[in-house]
């Protein structure tokens, strides 16, 4: 039963939207819940996050939210009061509905970009939750992670209409990969665009990356700990990192790594300073800024991606294992070895898909 449930936390996680309830714009995989059947009842409620009536119907009767639902969107401009909309706006309708409700546990799926990183000086290795790091920048995606992730731990220990108590906790995980990612595929798309070859980062920029079915096991450890009344005192309004045992590297590194079996490559090295594309992206913000008022123009890219894909940035589960029982549950090959494995999946699906367009 756990690996069933595992399996489809896996999926919702990698689509990057809710497990429960899901923004209108996407689909729900319904196949996800096959592996299930005869084993447990599973209602599925297809609706809105925004829609307060909806939100609240779905609430009722049950024990427990894992709130996994977000739209993520590393743009400036185009889609900036939607993405608020949903990720913030959003966690506060389903908060209001538990308590309504009275559902005890809530557990939100935030993100590492809610601590950062705000600089390229300043290297951080092995990141502990008691180091209180926080983003700094206003794009959409991390200050609405970063505002709804303090909507939920600020609720823990409140007094529900039942006499029970809420407890909440949220979960910080590194960049998710595993089969059906979507950033992953976008990457890949774009090394196809480029002869299969991936864009090198800055020299030395290193950064975490998790698998999908780790970070799927860690939601399952945090949903029992909440509902143990005696961890949950201790737990509860409490994050946590989550990473695993992938080896720490560059973004473009881990893609050429994952996908190197079918031919795709690492670029040379980067010949521009950082420093200046840094100032390049600075002023087309300042134009975008500037436009604003009478154009929505979107840079093709900013500085806290920049930031993010460059710089020394890696966390520790270290808090996540001694209060929760976390351990990572697939292994750095076995990870790799599936990711690759669905990689080949998708090239040979697109190499079809161009046989059929060209025949």
């Amino acid at each position: 039963m756990i690996l069933s449930i595992l399996n489809i936390l896996s999926g919702y996680l990698n689509s990057c939207f809710l497990l429960q309830l899901r923004t209108a714009e996407s689909p729900t995989p319904l196949g996800l819940f096959s592996e299930l059947k005869h084993k447990t009842k599973v209602t599925v409620l297809k609706g809105d996050i925004l829609d307060q009536q909806f939100v609240r119907k779905a609430c009722q009767g049950i024990t427990a939210v894992i709130h996994t639902a977000s739209i993520i969107d590393t743009g400036l401009q185009l889609r900036k009061a939607f993405v608020m909309n949903v990720n913030m706006k959003g966690t506060e309708l389903l908060l209001e509905a538990c308590i309504l409700n009275s559902v005890p546990v809530f557990i939100y799926t935030s993100s590492v970009e809610v601590a950062g990183p705000n600089s390229f000086r300043q290297a951080i290795q092995n990141g502990r939750e008691d180091e209180l790091f926080e983003n700094q920048w206003n794009n959409a995606y991390p200050l609405s992670k970063m505002l709804a992730e303090k909507a939920v731990l600020a609720v823990d220990g409140q007094l529900l209409r039942d006499g029970s108590i809420m407890h909440t906790c949220s979960l910080r995980p590194m960049y998710i990969y595993g089969e059906g990612s979507e950033f992953l595929l976008y990457e890949l798309n774009k090394a196809l665009d480029n002869n299969k070859t991936f864009i090198r980062n800055r020299e030395g920029s290193i950064a975490n990356q998790v698998y999908v079915g780790n970070v799927a096991w860690a939601h399952i450890l945090a949903l029992r700990a909440l509902r143990d009344s005696e961890k949950a005192k201790s737990i509860g309004g409490q994050f946590y990192y989550i990473s695993d045992d992938t080896p720490p590297q560059s973004y473009a590194s881990f893609h050429h790594e994952v996908s190197k079996e079918w031919g795709f490559k690492l670029g040379s090295k980067i010949g521009i300073p950082i420093t200046l594309i840094y100032w390049v992206a600075f002023l087309l913000e300042m134009i975008s800024f500037m436009l604003c008022p009478i154009f929505t123009y979107e840079p093709p890219f900013n500085r806290h991606t920049l930031m993010l894909t460059n710089s020394v940035f890696t966390f520790s589960y270290k808090k996540a294992q001694k209060d929760l029982g976390y351990e990572p549950r697939v292994s750095w090959l076995e990870a790799k070895q599936k990711t690759s494995q669905w990689i080949g999946t998708e090239m040979a699906d697109k190499r079809e898909c161009l046989k059929t367009k060209t025949s």
